[in-house]
């Protein structure tokens, strides 16, 4: 890490949170990905619309999304932004789920802790719904693979 310094850390070690009131609004845009594991049968249920609860994907999709807009309040020194825009894209493969959100946001701080989120929590509801079929199931990884930033 070298000498990096962490924003969240005050000069006595205590955690805090950092102060962006002085930084100018940017447009800021993040991706991430992550993948949920699932043995081949409940694959084809998935594909087939037979889980229980319902449509996987379409709800996982939904639960990324709403999780993205709640990220300030599960994760405790996030700043409360302004999201313009969050998509979750949900792709069934034979050995599990691909899921990528996109995030963006014009404001002095994020969006990356938002697309993080937005993913974690699709393949957490993807685990919920599958949870009574297949025990085996694993999240992993989950990964910020962009993110940008242009002066408005």
């Amino acid at each position: 890490m070298g000498d990096e310094v962490l924003s969240h850390v005050d000069d006595s070690g205590k955690a805090r949170m950092v102060d962006v009131s002085g930084k100018p609004s940017v447009r800021r845009t993040a991706v991430a990905r992550g993948f949920i594991s699932l043995a081949a049968e409940t694959v084809a249920l998935v594909r087939e619309n037979g889980i229980r609860k319902g449509d996987v994907l379409t709800v996982a999709k939904l639960a990324g999304i709403t999780g993205a807009k709640h990220t300030a309040l599960l994760i405790p020194l996030c700043h409360q932004i302004g999201i313009e825009f969050v998509d979750v894209q949900m792709t069934l493969l034979e050995e599990g789920v691909a899921i990528e959100a996109t995030a963006r946001c014009t404001d002095k701080t994020g969006i990356e802790m938002e697309a993080l989120t937005a993913v974690s929590v699709a393949a957490l509801t993807v685990y919920d719904m599958c949870k009574a079929v297949d025990k085996q199931m694993r999240i992993g990884p989950v990964e910020l693979v962009r993110k940008t930033k242009e002066t408005v």
